[in-house]
């Protein structure tokens, strides 16, 4: 009771309404020491209880219209993932069916059915590795690998030498490495087209997230405008409606997109957009640039603590 309070005093309803989203991206069935900063099944199941009993999740689409009318309810809150991993399908959307929580998931179209994002091709790289490893040729030298706390390091080294390269040359890149030690890859981390079908049949909203979620400030207007179309046609023909909203790889104004790729994004006929900006929207935020926020928490307290945080942040930055 002491937290609805909070929460109520801090997100009030109305036109003085304010709209929380929380980003997730994976759930996993068990905890992965090389994934710490994914939830895995029973600390997704607490949080979903903890906003059906404390909070107001809605659909993000009825979430933004009702921001704009003025009839947002208390204690908002919006659950979205992003890219389009299969444990959505098989292990968040049985737990939000069993606690009544909708969600919006965002799709990278170009990695269903057995396709793979770089920094999975490198987590998984590196859980295979032996112990000794050289990554000379990647400029990041001679490893010892004994621990999982030596491999997390790694990954993020190698997700930082990786990520801001042209997509084809992180492509190759990153396969090339798990060629060079003979790794084995998985392919049944993303989501299937049907998949992404049984969560529309389930009620769940489906939003563009463009085919090989490049960072857009990385590539020629062209190429984005081209990705976030594609993304948008391909999810139009699988589902046979188009989606209405859409989330910017990566997320952050001004660094991962710009004030013309927000433009593209209304062009292509999307509704709103979210961002990965901390803080709460409100009625005067941009709907192409609704702020969003990973709860990291691994505790109901923090959580709960966090959602309350949130609410007190500045208004997220704006693109351009």
């Amino acid at each position: 009771m002491l937290l609805r309070s909070l929460l109520s005093l801090m997100s009030p309803g109305g036109s003085r309404g304010r709209l929380s989203i929380l980003i997730y991206h994976r759930v996993l069935p068990e905890p992965d020491p090389l994934l710490d900063g994914d939830p895995h099944a029973d600390d997704f199941r607490w949080q979903m209880r903890l906003l059906a009993h404390h909070m107001n999740p809605l659909p993000l689409a009825e979430a933004v219209e009702r921001l704009q009318n003025h009839t947002l309810p208390p204690r908002a809150v919006c659950v979205t993932f992003d890219d389009g991993y299969a444990d959505n399908a098989e292990v968040a959307l049985p737990i939000l069916q069993e606690e009544g929580v909708p969600a919006t998931f965002f799709i990278a179209t170009g990695y269903l059915d057995g396709g793979r994002m770089f920094n999975d091709t490198l987590i998984e790289t590196v859980r295979r590795l032996p112990k000794n490893a050289d990554l000379g040729p990647e400029g990041l030298g001679e490893w010892t690998l004994e621990t999982d706390h030596d491999r997390l390091k790694l990954i993020h080294a190698l997700i930082g030498r990786f990520k801001y390269q042209p997509a084809e040359k992180r492509q190759a890149g990153t396969e090339a490495l798990a060629t060079r030690f003979g790794v084995l890859l998985p392919d049944n981390l993303m989501m299937s087209g049907q998949q992404v079908r049984e969560l529309a049949n389930a009620g769940m909203e489906i939003g563009g997230h463009t085919a090989t979620h490049p960072i857009l400030t990385e590539v020629g207007a062209a190429t984005a405008r081209a990705e976030i179309e594609k993304g948008r046609e391909d999810l139009e023909a699988l589902l046979g409606r188009a989606p209405r909203l859409f989330a910017y790889p990566n997320g952050r104004p001004n660094k991962d997109y710009a004030a013309e790729h927000v433009q593209i994004a209304r062009d292509c006929g999307f509704e709103a957009a979210v961002s990965t900006a901390p803080g709460a929207a409100r009625l005067d935020s941009d709907l192409f640039q609704l702020p969003r926020f990973t709860p990291w928490d691994r505790t109901p307290l923090r959580f709960g603590l966090r959602l309350a945080r949130n609410l007190t942040e500045p208004r997220e930055k704006r693109a351009g």
